[in-house]
């Protein structure tokens, strides 16, 4: 017997202890139970009401008084549709809501948090963020000083929607203030505080902070758990890592960050990137390996940095698994020349 058939003898069946046995618990409840089992095959209301014609005619029903009382199991049936309408409404209005409020992320995003890029004659800059879907969580931003240095920053925020844009903007301000202190470190510390008191206790961010004196080109960073960064370094063809290893922003009030300094060449590059890049899922479910990056990175290294990133987005596509995509961010900060 097709599951159809059975549902077939069970109306049947509901049909009989009402009109016949007078057992309106029993037929009720088994109503109850038909309408779960056809509301789970797609089953259209139509569809219901031509059963029950179908069974009217089946079990010879011609009285009018009991076709009028087989109408109240009818409706019985009809009631559980209507719940799931209802349901189905309310879910389409909390969807509709849901978008509202991903536009206004989005327009957030780009009317408050596009970064404008530092220009100098001793310095190139690609920066590239594209999100995974309407909102996203990566976050760059450059502070460009009047001393020959620039603050950079590039963050994860873990969270989506309107709260995550507020913590990005926050973000962006935070950096105008958090220069003023000495250092990447600091800067953190600064930023650390004001996500811990400020921002939602389930989101936290990841960020790589960078302070680049492009004159002598020498970069300062620190870490709040962020991906390690990259350094190529153009005359011995490696790459070296950069991290200093910090909690994450927003877990606890005054934590304390590390920074180091480094010193860059002519033509050496600072490659920065959130884990949309490190843990790319291909399209047979393997991640990318960094090696694989890095290679690209040298077939680019003669060319300007927002032609690099840009083709290193378009291969990357190209390789990722459409049904995993990630917000992806890179940022590459190459030495032009040194001054001093």
């Amino acid at each position: 017997m097709s599951y159809i058939d059975s549902l077939t003898n069970d109306y049947e069946e509901i049909l009989r202890l009402y009109l016949y046995e007078n057992d309106v618990d029993a037929a009720i409840a088994k109503c109850h139970t038909f309408s779960r089992n056809v509301i789970e095959i797609d089953t259209s209301p139509e569809e219901i009401v031509s059963l029950h014609t179908q069974m009217l005619n089946h079990m010879h029903v011609n009285d009018v008084e009991l076709v009028k009382q087989s109408l109240e199991i009818l409706e019985e049936v009809m009631i559980s549709f209507g719940f799931t309408y209802r349901d189905y409404r309310a879910m389409l209005d909390k969807l509709d809501l849901h978008d509202q409020e991903l536009d206004i992320a989005a327009s957030l995003q780009e009317t408050m948090l596009k970064p404008t890029i530092p220009v100098a004659d001793t310095m190139q800059i690609g920066a590239i963020s594209i999100p995974a879907g309407k909102v996203s969580g990566d976050f760059f931003n450059f502070v460009h000083h009047n001393n020959h240095k620039i603050s950079f920053a590039v963050a994860d925020v873990i969270g989506k929607g309107i709260p995550a844009a507020i913590a990005m903007t926050m973000l962006r301000f935070g950096m105008e203030l958090a220069h003023l202190n000495k250092g990447p470190a600091k800067a953190l510390e600064t930023l650390n505080n004001l996500v811990e008191k400020n921002v939602n206790k389930n989101m936290f961010i990841t960020m790589f902070y960078g302070v680049y004196d492009y004159r002598k080109g020498k970069l300062t960073f620190s870490s709040a758990g962020h991906e390690p960064g990259y350094i190529y370094r153009y005359e011995e063809d490696v790459f070296e890592e950069i991290d200093t290893k910090g909690l994450v922003l927003g877990v606890r009030q005054d934590n304390t960050y590390y920074e180091k300094t480094v010193d860059l060449k002519e033509n050496d590059m600072i490659f920065i990137f959130t884990d949309g890049v490190s843990e790319l899922r291909k399209h047979d479910e393997t991640f990318i390996d960094m090696d694989d990056i890095f290679q690209m990175l040298r077939e680019m290294k003669d060319n300007h940095p927002q032609d690099t990133v840009q083709y290193l987005y378009e291969t990357l596509t190209r390789m990722q698994n459409n049904l995993r995509k990630d917000d992806l961010t890179m940022l590459i900060i190459k030495n032009a020349k040194n001054l001093y």
